[in-house]
């Protein structure tokens, strides 16, 4: 009977989006108990960021990311970092052929041409973000959602339902319009959940209070 009733509460937390770790832990289920991916949800993802280099890779990174895993990329972040000058986007921005070639040929990325490509021209037009806003962080954290833009309970059936919203909407086609390319509204809100934007751990995991008490006490760039 103690058996069913575990088997019946892992069943009901599943469904929630919700597992329990072997800390006793409640978190979002979507990092599967793997190590490496649980430190980047208990360490990184929700937490707000204000870097223009960490927004710059992130975007960057979920670019990559379109048909493939995060995991795949995330396991691949410290090649990514190798690779492009640790996404100091004036640097990535004077990359030409030779670094385009050598890029296709490391192994420790995704070697595909017209992401890295891409990478190259959002350096470009970060640039120019730059000298219009002063930073990319007053400019992404400008469509930062309204409590009216947000559900009234962040859990997994609205979560998973909604890949996108009318915000990462809005931001995608304004990037678009800059000349951003690979920024579609589905890379964008994992973008937003990401550098937080918006606080998307689950209703019931151990992380979700905390990213709240950080969003609250940053000062907006």
């Amino acid at each position: 009977m103690v058996n069913a009733n575990k088997q019946e509460t892992e069943t009901v937390m599943t469904e929630r989006g919700l597992t329990v770790g072997e800390d006793g832990k409640t978190r979002c289920a979507w990092h599967g108990n793997l190590d490496d991916y649980r430190r980047y949800h208990d360490e990184e993802w929700g937490q707000p960021v204000t870097s223009d280099i960490r927004l710059f890779e992130k975007i960057c990174l979920e670019g990559f990311q379109s048909g493939l895993s995060w995991l795949t990329i995330l396991r691949k972040r410290e090649g990514f970092r190798a690779a492009f000058a640790g996404f100091d986007f004036d640097r990535v921005a004077a990359f030409g052929e030779e670094d385009i070639a050598r890029c296709v040929a490391d192994t420790g990325i995704v070697r595909h041409r017209g992401k890295i490509v891409s990478t190259i021209n959002n350096a470009r037009r970060a640039q120019t973000m730059r000298d219009e806003f002063g930073t990319l962080a007053r400019y992404f954290w400008s469509f930062e959602p309204g409590p009216d833009e947000r559900p009234a309970r962040v859990d997994w059936a609205t979560i998973s339902a909604n890949p996108t919203t009318p915000t990462s909407v809005r931001l995608s086609k304004d990037l678009k319009k800059r000349g951003w390319t690979f920024v579609g509204p589905t890379t964008v809100y994992a973008f937003m959940q990401a550098m937080g934007l918006v606080n998307d751990h689950l209703e019931g995991c151990c992380c979700r209070a905390d990213v709240e008490l950080k969003r609250n006490a940053l000062v907006r760039p």
